[in-house]
């Protein structure tokens, strides 16, 4: 069970990060999540979560000054916004200085306008992320090989220090389309789930992602799987046409059990989704109180 650190809205706050930083590790949560938004378009408008958004890495820096235990995940980076040596040194000083807690999570990315702002090329996004992991990896390595690819190159040289987690952070790839599940299947340490899936039926993306990772001959149940969970919590809800994660406590830690038979292996409870918390207007000290209440009950 996890948590995803307030990035987004009116409890996106460096109180806030602070303190649901350390009350989560002290009720036992076991990773705290990020995800990153560039650019925000005059139109069409965003969904709110995404109009006011910290970056994920320096948030999760910033609270990983403030833990010891808790591990520290972002979901996602986008590969086609940034060059993978820049990244590979972000994620190794945040490794290093977490005391090797990162897991990096890497996407492809959606948003045209964030394409458009970063001078991106959104053509050819499933090579080039499958690409950005192996370069990722060969400086992770300290071997100093060079490499010759279609989108990335590196001369013969290194990039110290090397990450405190051998042979580095956990990468974890996102996507939804079944392309997408089995590249995180062949190449990825997990996968992680989008905020808009469906989770009343992620067992058909997870035995995808499983299958891929048979296939490439890797142990399919080591492959992780991680979930976010957009909680809405709130009274009890009728069970006919309720989505997962929404209604009493009681039903929410139902779901989470249900995830779990579905072959999930982490959920994260991400309250930056419940527009009472996250959304840029909401009312700062009335988020905090909500997310409190919700961080309490949720605690495994």
């Amino acid at each position: 069970m996890g948590l995803g650190l307030p990035v987004a809205g009116a409890w996106a706050s460096p109180e806030r990060v602070a303190h649901v930083a350390t009350r989560a590790e002290q009720l036992g949560y076991h990773s705290l999540w990020t995800f990153q938004r560039l650019f925000v378009p005059d139109d069409p408008q965003p969904d709110p979560v995404y109009r006011s958004v910290l970056d994920p890495l320096i948030a999760l820096t910033f609270a990983a000054a403030r833990t010891t235990r808790i591990r520290l995940g972002v979901a996602v980076v986008n590969v086609p916004y940034l060059s993978p040596v820049y990244l590979a040194k972000q994620a190794t000083s945040l490794d290093v200085l977490s005391g090797g807690r990162l897991d990096l999570g890497l996407g492809s990315g959606w948003s045209e306008p964030e394409f458009v702002a970063t001078g991106a090329d959104p053509a050819r996004r499933g090579p080039r992320t499958a690409e950005f992991v192996r370069v990722l990896r060969a400086l992770w390595s300290g071997d100093g090989a060079p490499h010759e690819g279609e989108f990335y190159r590196l001369p013969r040289g290194y990039q110290h220090p090397l990450p405190v987690q051998r042979p580095g952070p956990p990468i974890l790839l996102g996507g939804s389309a079944p392309a997408a599940l089995r590249r995180a299947g062949r190449l990825a340490d997990g996968w992680i789930s989008r905020s808009k899936a469906n989770l009343a039926e992620i067992g058909d993306s997870v035995a995808i992602v499983r299958a891929a990772a048979a296939e490439a001959g890797r142990d399919p149940d080591a492959v992780r799987v991680v979930s976010r969970g957009p909680v809405q919590a709130g009274d009890v809800l009728p069970e006919a046409g309720r989505k997962p994660l929404t209604g009493s406590y009681a039903q929410i830690r139902a779901d989470v059990d249900r995830l779990g038979e579905a072959g999930v292996t982490e959920v994260f409870h991400d309250l930056n989704w419940d527009p009472l918390i996250g959304a840029p207007d909401a009312d700062p000290a009335a988020a905090a109180r909500r997310a409190d209440e919700i961080i309490e009950a949720l605690a495994p």
